[in-house]
């Protein structure tokens, strides 16, 4: 990422930071962006940033606008982690990450295996049963609405969209399905 303009959609966290040095300690993007639905995520998110040192600016998307506000091939990088799976609808959405990108430039990120056999049953054991017997929330309503986008979908979406998809499977990146599998990891391009 160094010297590169890289967007970053709905930080979190920022997880991966740590490996941003992997690959040496000037690996710092040129321009850091940080885009969310919610303010106060892109508050805790500037904290982490500010912490180690990394510059950036945070900017606010509305839900509502049919258009991301950059301009057209400002980003070398648009990372995005667990976000693709909540958006609705998906398709124009991804036309605005390709309209963003630099030619050249990549969307990297990873998805939940929504909608994969492994997935549907961790939920099941876990979270879904710890909703019925401590809460009056029907999990069923939350998922659909949480995650209204499956794994496979996604991945068709992103192929129909971009150049040189490719994906990685968790943990099991041996058996080429997503129903046997938790995370799907993926790195799309845009033409040169």
């Amino acid at each position: 990422m160094a010297g590169m303009d890289v967007l970053e959609i709905g930080p979190g966290e920022i997880r991966h930071l740590p490996n941003w040095h992997t690959y040496g300690s000037d690996n710092v993007p040129r321009k850091f962006v940080l885009a969310d639905v919610k303010q106060e995520m892109l508050d805790e998110s500037s904290v982490i940033l500010d912490q180690a040192g990394i510059p950036h600016e945070a900017k606010i998307v509305s839900r509502e606008e049919d258009k991301l506000p950059f301009g057209d091939n400002s980003f070398d990088r648009v990372i995005s982690f667990y976000a693709l799976e909540h958006i609705h609808p998906l398709a124009p959405y991804l036309d605005e990450l390709h309209r963003i990108l630099k030619p050249g430039g990549l969307l990297i990120g990873s998805i939940p295996a929504e909608g994969g056999l492994a997935w549907g049953l961790g939920r099941f054991l876990t979270s879904r049963r710890w909703l019925k017997a401590n809460t009056t929330i029907d999990p069923d309503k939350i998922i659909c609405w949480e995650h209204p986008n499956f794994a496979t979908d996604i991945l068709h979406t992103l192929q129909d969209k971009f150049e040189g998809t490719r994906h990685l499977l968790w943990p099991f990146p041996f058996l080429p399905m997503v129903d046997c599998n938790l995370v799907v990891k993926f790195t799309c391009s845009k033409a040169p």
